[in-house]
């Protein structure tokens, strides 16, 4: 242990991932009548629990449900999969578990597509939302400490940060928005609203004068994605959207149809253009009833999570829980940039980041664009296959999606530079990812793979057969 620090990952065994909604007698009793006899059963991935369902819903479950929504439960919330279309059979959809390619990829493929070409609505309310305010620079403050990226920025401006341990690893990783000179908007995944909470306590001073306040419930979320996101939110609020207008990473306060109050920001957590709307509950329904109606010009349709996992993989977006933890740090994943080391500024964590860049990582994750995988007959990576490098155990996956747009399957992992004398593991560099051939495992089959350390940019611009697709049309920006 460092620093008091386990050296595994634990967060499957940490209580804070559960809340006071899973303490109910009723939810224990049938949860824990699920879950054991599933230690003799095979999970398929995307498996989700039966049990303890439609405990927590947006404003906008019913509406979403009656369109085709199917469902998955993070932190005991709702979250839309995908939208089944009328046409397509909901039970033998529902019963179709499988490793192989799942019965959803044409669904899911139809919205991403639509993500890229028009308009796409994600109710993505189940993220957790602080504030944090102050009377004086007590918010500032603490933040500056708390967090590994500068923050004292314009206000409107949004940043996107960790929340390091003294390791330098992640305790979270979210996007924080200053509303005003002394408040804080903070953004991070669903099931980070206990863990979170309980950090910020433990390290933020006891003053009167400091609020942290849980506005989880108070606002729902709509991703609004896609080239075509820019018209509907111009012609609902009668002001310019534009990149000149609304630059990215941009939050501003404005009125959506006959709503005010909604806290637009330039960012869809998925790399491709588009808005997160963040609107007072009361609203919720109009505001999502009016971006519908006036979307169908432009082509608008609901979709998923698992659209949100296809763009944001492909785009090398790594996400807490998944590709980041306790043990992971912005000089392994890439997030330098993110870090504010050269401002001289304290915060938790940067003694072990300086170190770390002083002596190089012994870990650095990759992506990894598969070559000779058949998405259509053999079994598809879902998230733990082991990695080898010139032959060589070299680390697993994290996390995998299917990319439409390169028609390739895409994983993410670490990859590790393991000593061939005694296996200590030694200084993972840019040129050692580069200069290895490497592998993915699924299942015992090993398949070619392009190791990046950028997200790919160059895409296929018209329709071609995958063997004819050699690796080198793809290039790192």
């Amino acid at each position: 242990m460092v620093y008091g620090y386990p050296s595994e990952n634990v967060w499957e065994l940490d209580l804070q991932r559960f809340g006071t909604l899973q303490s109910s007698r009723t939810f224990l009793r049938h949860r824990v009548m699920e879950v054991m006899p599933l230690i003799y059963d095979l999970k398929v991935p995307r498996w989700d629990f039966q049990t303890g369902r439609q405990l927590r819903t947006s404003p906008l479950y019913d509406r979403l449900d009656a369109q085709g929504a199917r469902w998955m439960e993070k932190h005991g919330f709702e979250r839309p999969k995908y939208f089944v279309p009328p046409n397509k059979d909901l039970l033998a959809l529902e019963q179709s578990k499988t490793f192989y390619k799942p019965d959803w990829f044409e669904i899911v493929e139809s919205e991403v597509k639509c993500c890229k070409e028009a308009v796409c609505v994600i109710d993505m309310s189940s993220f957790t939302k602080f504030e944090i305010t102050s009377t004086g620079d007590q918010a500032l403050e603490s933040l500056q400490y708390l967090f590994s990226n500068d923050l004292d920025v314009p206000v409107g401006h949004i940043v996107h940060t960790g929340m390091l341990n003294e390791c330098g690893g992640y305790e979270n990783d979210c996007s924080i928005a200053r509303l005003n000179k002394r408040s804080f908007f903070m953004i991070s995944p669903t099931d980070q609203q206990v863990h979170c909470w309980a950090w910020l306590n433990k390290y933020m001073p006891k003053d009167s004068n400091l609020l942290l306040e849980d506005v989880t419930w108070k606002y729902t979320a709509l991703n609004l994605i896609g080239p075509r996101a820019v018209d509907v939110l111009s012609e609902l609020s009668y002001a310019p959207m534009t990149p000149d207008h609304f630059p990215t990473l941009f939050c501003k306060e404005m009125s959506v149809g006959y709503a005010n109050g909604i806290r637009v920001m330039s960012m869809t957590h998925t790399g491709e253009p588009g808005f997160m709307l963040y609107i007072p509950i009361e609203y919720a329904l109009h505001v999502y009833n009016e971006v519908m109606s006036v979307g169908q010009k432009y082509g608008i349709r609901n979709a998923g999570y698992y659209a949100l996992r296809s763009l944001r993989i492909e785009k090398f977006f790594a996400f807490w829980g998944q590709d980041l933890n306790t043990l992971t740090t912005p000089m392994e994943c890439g997030g330098e940039s993110r870090v504010k080391l050269e401002k001289g500024i304290d915060f938790i964590g940067r003694d072990a980041l300086l170190q770390q860049k002083q002596n190089g990582v012994y870990k650095r994750l990759a992506m990894f664009i598969l070559d000779d995988h058949d998405t259509d007959l053999d079994l598809w990576p879902w998230w733990g296959e082991p990695i080898y490098r010139n032959g060589k155990y070299a680390g697993k996956t994290t996390s995998s999606a299917y990319s439409y747009t390169l028609e390739r399957h895409v994983c993410l992992g670490y990859v590790h530079n393991f000593s061939e004398d005694n296996g200590e593991e030694q200084v993972v560099t840019t040129d050692f990812i580069n200069r290895g051939e490497y592998e993915i495992d699924i299942a015992g089959h090993r398949f070619q793979a392009k190791a990046k350390l950028y997200p790919v940019t160059s895409f296929f611009t018209h329709k071609r057969r995958k063997d004819d697709v050699e690796l080198s049309d793809f290039h790192g920006k």
